[in-house]
């Protein structure tokens, strides 16, 4: 293995993630945040650095570069743990690599995933089912749909929505929700960015998701699982209880998608079952970390250090995670979870066996018990930031 054996992560729980999967196999780590976040307290985070704003794609990657050449960085392998790190690092790569290692693809495979309508026009070229979707870009187009509510309000880009409003989509129950709902949207993100989304029945239990590490056309690494609570519990901005399943036509599908865009790294296709016609619908991909991903050590693949080891050089031999292996944030899936059963949606019982039977958590571990200590200290802030 190269002597450059050295890793720079987000700050988040899928950031401190990162940090336990390479620290435990030695390799030193750089936290580098915007926010208050618990990874820069695990006992494996050699450096930890706060900056002002990661938002902006260029002012991001001319942080990241001050902050490599004051600490000597020089080879180190960069993680992005948020959409729009994934974006500055596709889009500026080369002024990256001659100082880090940058497993995130070229802007050409990328634009693929940054964008929704990039994402369900290519989806729909390969056979790959998508919600009903539109994009109008003034009032007038939208007046002139054959829409029926409910429906779901959402952005083909993520980013700005999601900061503004704390919130993945918006439900419109009535025409004229809708129309006051795309103008409030429409504010935020600018004409043309603001989808309306045929609403799938159905809450997380109905939603699955593809992850992997691809690399030359095929899954070096792969798992597929089962959402079964999220918070919000209709359109969830996070998982909060997860379960490893076998579902190969997500694989099949997934890996279609994959290949067509040729690409490497790490990756998350989300679904959701649509019991109308029996179809798995793919909603969005995420070309990095997701927040479950520690799911994956827990079922016999632990994705970042297999990221790792391919950019390191070393033979990396192809792994499925096995099925039936839980994960859950107890601070965000206890919430949801005793909401959902005051309101009828989830069954006592079945609930409190979860909690007694789960595998991994997502913070809180025994050898390394700071970050979790940490994080209910910072839920306020958390609340206030994000909304949780």
């Amino acid at each position: 293995m190269t002597t450059n054996n050295h890793a720079r992560a987000g700050g988040d729980y899928q950031g401190l993630g990162i940090v336990r999967s390479l620290g435990r196999h030695g390799v030193p780590v750089c936290v580098v945040d915007d926010e208050h976040s618990i990874a820069r307290f695990s006992r494996y985070a050699t450096y930890s650095v706060g900056t002002a704003s990661l938002r902006d794609q260029r002012q991001s990657v001319e942080t990241v570069l001050d902050i490599g050449r004051r600490l000597g960085l020089k080879g180190w392998l960069l993680y992005p743990t948020r959409d729009e790190t994934v974006a500055a690092l596709a889009r500026y790569r080369p002024l990256l690599t001659g100082w880090f290692r940058v497993p995130t693809p070229e802007w050409s495979t990328m634009q693929w995933v940054w964008d929704k309508r990039n994402t369900y026009r290519l989806a729909s070229e390969l056979g790959i089912s998508t919600p009903r979707t539109w994009c109008p870009r003034t009032l007038s187009e939208l007046e002139q749909l054959e829409v029926d509510p409910p429906v779901a309000i959402k952005p083909a880009i993520k980013e700005h929505f999601i900061y503004a409003t704390k919130a993945k989509a918006w439900r419109a129950n009535s025409r004229a929700e809708l129309r006051e709902l795309f103008q409030r949207a429409a504010a935020q993100v600018g004409p043309g960015e603001v989808m309306i989304q045929d609403l799938i029945p159905g809450d997380g239990e109905q939603q699955f998701a593809y992850c992997a590490f691809f690399k030359d056309g095929r899954a070096m690494g792969s798992m597929v699982v089962r959402r079964r609570r999220q918070h919000p519990p209709e359109f969830g901005r996070a998982s909060t209880f997860v379960e490893t399943i076998e579902l190969p036509i997500l694989e099949t599908l997934s890996e279609r998608f994959l290949r067509a865009i040729n690409y490497y790294g790490l990756v998350e296709l989300e679904y959701k079952f649509d019991s109308r016609d029996e179809q798995y619908k793919l909603l969005d991909v995420n070309g990095r970390t997701w927040g479950y991903h520690t799911l994956g050590s827990g079922a016999g693949v632990d994705f970042p250090y297999l990221l790792f080891a391919d950019q390191m050089g070393d033979s990396v031999e192809p792994r499925r995670g096995r099925a039936g292996v839980s994960w859950i944030r107890l601070v965000t899936d206890l919430p949801t979870g005793i909401l959902e059963a005051l309101a009828g949606r989830l069954d006592w019982r079945d609930y409190l066996r979860s909690l007694k039977n789960f595998h991994v958590e997502a913070v809180f571990n025994r050898e390394d018990p700071l970050p979790g200590l940490m994080e209910l200290l910072l839920i306020p802030y958390l609340s206030l930031k994000r909304g949780f």
